[in-house]
Formats: C-alpha cells, sequence, structure tokens
C-alpha cells in the first residue's frame, strides 16, 4: 500500500493539495467529513483506497451540498460551481 504526503496550504487551514505530473488534488477536511477534488480520476481513487485502509471511510458519491454549499458540475464545458 503507498502512502501518500499533501502539503497543508497554511496552519489552521484543513485543506491539502497534492499535486503530481499527472494532475492536482485537494482534500478538504471538516471535522469527520473529508471532500477530494482534482482533476485526475486515479489520483483519487488511490486516495481513496489508501483512506480506506487506514481509517473506516464511507464512499459517499459525488458531493452535491457541503456545508450548506451547492456544488455544480458542468462536464461538457468542464466547470464546477458552488451555489
Amino acid at each position: 500500500m503507498t502512502s501518500f504526503s499533501l502539503s497543508m496550504i497554511s496552519e489552521g487551514h484543513y485543506v491539502y493539495v497534492k499535486r503530481l505530473t499527472g494532475g492536482i488534488m485537494f482534500l478538504a477536511l471538516y471535522v469527520d467529513d473529508i471532500l477530494l477534488v482534482g482533476n485526475n480520476l486515479e489520483m483519487i481513487e488511490a486516495t481513496k483506497k489508501w483512506l480506506s485502509f487506514v481509517f473506516k471511510i464511507k464512499d459517499m458519491g459525488k458531493t452535491r451540498h457541503i456545508l450548506r454549499v451547492e456544488i455544480i458540475r458542468n462536464y461538457p464545458k468542464k466547470l464546477l460551481g458552488m451555489s
């Protein structure tokens, strides 16, 4: 099992960034919820696999809302928005 090192954006903010040649991924942590966002599905899947090895997790699928914010996706235009 491969471990992942993530860089914290700044002290006290729980958003971590992982950059590789093939993409970028953000891990946002709030209490006991984790949100993974990135442009490389393989990187996200590998991270979820690693997290499930280390912790007991439940994959809730694609996020529609987080902290009362609606996530809006436009796949044809490759856009992601919040409302």
